[in-house]
């Protein structure tokens, strides 16, 4: 057999130049090689021609679109929809990105990608709004972003050539919150959608505000820098980086003072946005109509749900969205085989910080490695072959099929309801339901000596407590490291360093036997009293490392495993808020309260050697703004309410303050 080869520049040169495979292949023979950097963007430019439209709504406001559709014009290709307050750059028909969503993959196998900047933002029309809420009663003209996509759907389906008729809509983040406005009420042509760590509402769980607490760092940086009215269409940002004048967050938010501040120091009136964060400090009408959750319902299209278990911004966004698609008429697909129904509401859980599984390998996160490259899992044996499926038919490689069960004549995959990752164990789960339906309610119990242990007896002697003293000018850090921002890794660092603190309470279990799998939210109910009139209450759920745990093989940083505090799940909750987040209540002083709220799902094993362990404690700064601890609108306080005061949490038998989690055995 002869064998020949091409010099390495004429063999590239045909590589980028070959034509981009047929849709209708079936099945394929794998996923295409990915393209990664320049190679990527040569390859777009040689295969791709990009056009720019501006789209009219309904209400004659014109969106910027920027459409790169295939030079092979001998198939036709689906529609992958990303709508994004962030800009579509680079502007110009003869302008190319590095890349385009939702990955590589999707470049090499052939797809019509569609960018669009949302209402109000840099080149489309109209006034943009934060959030914009959902009308489901839309009259004549008016619009929300449900209308702006199906507009978006209706007209590219009619002016842009080559296409098959089928439209996917993709987005992390904010244009996350853009693909679940568009699943609601879709258009038909759009059959397969995937939220990815979607904004759901900014009061309760994403973002801005946990239970209530202002995620200070985050929306003060973020704010800066996205808060401005634009005046008009613009390619040019508007804004820029803040200058904190230091690295050290703790110290330049401490010396901002009361959140009323950062407005009169640094903003100066020019940011509209946080001027509105700061008049709406209970859960009002206006964050009410920002909570896209409620809406969510009779979704027609195929839904694939993305977060991280580790997504310091939106992992509450992820979980609620496939809950609330899961719980109010979730899609299904018809079959032609005894009128079987197959689910399409799916939900895929990794370990990954924000958008981490679009990017990298995700092996690690901060000092905890995963043992296996999760994002690269995703991209090719979850991602790519969900949205070829249904927008190609295509069943790809290594992808199980239903046994005799067809439609339209082709085999269906076998996705799982729930794809997620364990931590601890490191293995990739499939589960039918999400939380697992085997997974038992078990309440870990805070006991005396810093003890904490599951299903225990209960204490027969009354008030029995611990306390401690929280000093709003002394507040804890949430992390052991120096840094202006909401540092992602947070998300899983040690904790050492917090439980020396006085004003930490600390329990834990002896050290596990058995593996100790929990799945699901975690309940937090605490039995509290406080000699101030309001104060906050911070819980994190540990995973506790043997002395003996091996440290990372190469170790750069120098960081010691043995005893590591790695954070499971950790939470804020504002206690004037227990009773309601629109009505908030103060404290009587010395008075037993309960508190009680949800934490987001995890899913973890705390390996044989391993303690559980809970922390608790009231400040965790700059991460949460910090409590006055007298009853009052904090975004109003002045210095002279923020005071010193003592908390006790009880753990006797009328007051079995404890943790309850999901376990599977």
């Amino acid at each position: 057999m002869l064998r020949w080869s091409l010099p390495p520049a004429l063999a590239l040169s045909l590589l980028l130049l070959a034509p981009l495979p047929s849709p209708g292949a079936q099945p394929p023979a794998g996923p295409p090689k990915p393209l990664a950097g320049a190679e990527l963007k040569d390859y777009i430019r040689a295969n791709y021609t990009k056009y720019e439209y501006q789209i009219p709504m309904r209400d004659g406001v014109k969106l910027f679109t920027a459409v790169y559709v295939p030079k092979d014009d001998s198939h036709t290709y689906p529609m992958m929809l990303t709508r994004t307050p962030y800009s579509v750059a680079p502007y110009g028909p003869d302008k190319y990105p590095d890349g385009l969503r939702p990955n590589a993959l999707f470049v090499k196998s052939g797809y019509i990608f569609v960018n669009q900047d949302v209402r109000g933002r840099w080149m489309s029309e109209g006034e943009y709004v934060n959030v914009r809420p959902h009308n489901p009663a839309k009259k004549d003209k008016e619009i929300d972003e449900a209308s702006d996509t199906y507009d978006t759907v209706e007209w590219l389906t009619k002016n842009v050539k080559g296409h098959n008729g089928k439209v996917g809509i993709t987005g992390i983040s904010y244009p996350g919150f853009y693909t679940v406005a568009g699943m609601i009420d879709a258009h038909p042509a759009v059959k397969a959608v995937s939220p990815q760590a979607p904004v759901s509402e900014w009061f309760i769980g994403d973002d801005f505000h946990h239970n209530g607490c202002l995620f200070l760092p985050h929306c003060f940086n973020f704010m800066y820098g996205f808060g401005k009215n634009r005046p008009e269409p613009t390619k040019k940002a508007t804004f820029g980086r803040f200058d904190h004048d230091t690295p050290d967050g703790y110290k330049f938010f401490l010396e901002m003072g009361p959140l009323k501040n950062a407005d009169a120091k640094y903003y100066k009136g020019e940011i509209a946005f946080w001027k509105e964060v700061m008049e709406h400090g209970t859960y009002d009408d206006f964050w009410k109509a920002r909570n896209i959750r409620q809406h969510v319902k009779n979704i027609k299209p195929a839904v694939l749900t993305v977060g991280g278990w580790f997504d310091a911004e939106n992992l509450f966004g992820a979980l609620e969205v496939y809950k609330h698609a899961e719980a109010n008429n979730p899609p299904k697909l018809s079959t032609n085989s005894n009128d079987l129904t197959v689910p399409l509401n799916h939900l895929v859980m990794g370990p990954w910080d924000h958008g981490g599984w679009s990017r990298g390998t995700g092996d690690h996160l901060g000092d905890v490695r995963f043992n296996s490259n999760t994002s690269e899992f995703f991209r090719e044996k979850i991602e790519f072959p969900f949205f070829e499926y249904h927008l190609k038919g295509r069943i790809a490689e290594g992808i199980r099929t239903i046994p005799n069960l067809q439609r339209d004549g082709s085999l269906v995959p076998q996705f799982p309801k729930a794809w997620v990752f364990e931590t601890g164990t490191n293995v990739w789960r499939k589960h039918d339901a999400w939380p697992p339906k085997e997974a038992t309610s078990t309440a870990f119990r805070l006991l005396g000596d810093g003890n904490l242990a599951a299903d225990s007896p209960t204490p027969s002697e009354s008030l029995s407590f611990d306390e401690y003293t929280s000093d709003p000018a002394k507040p804890v850090p949430f992390i052991n490291k120096t840094d202006i921002g909401m540092v992602r890794e947070y998300m899983t660092a040690d904790q050492r360093f917090a439980a020396t603190r006085p004003d930490v309470l600390v329990y834990q279990t002896p050290e596990q036997k058995h593996d100790l799998t929990i799945a699901g939210p975690i309940e937090v109910e605490l039995y509290v009293s406080t000699t101030g009139t309001d104060a906050d209450w911070v819980v994190k759920v540990i995973d506790v490392y043997p002395s003996d745990f091996p440290d990372p093989d190469p170790n750069p940083t120098g960081v010691r495993m043995g005893g590591y505090q790695q954070l499971i799940r950790g939470e804020p909750f504002r206690g004037k808020f227990r009773n309601s987040f629109s009505t908030p209540e103060p404290f009587k002083p010395g008075e037993v309260t309960k508190v009680k709220f949800t934490m987001p799902d995890v899913y973890h094993t705390l390996r044989p050697g391993h303690r559980l362990m809970v922390q608790v404690q009231s400040t965790w700064f700059p991460l949460v703004d910090r409590n006055p601890q007298t009853f009052c609108d904090i975004y109003k306080a002045d210095a002279k309410d923020f005071q010193k005061q003592t908390h006790r949490v009880y753990r006797d038998a009328e007051h079995p303050s404890k943790v309850t989690v999901g376990v599977i055995k």
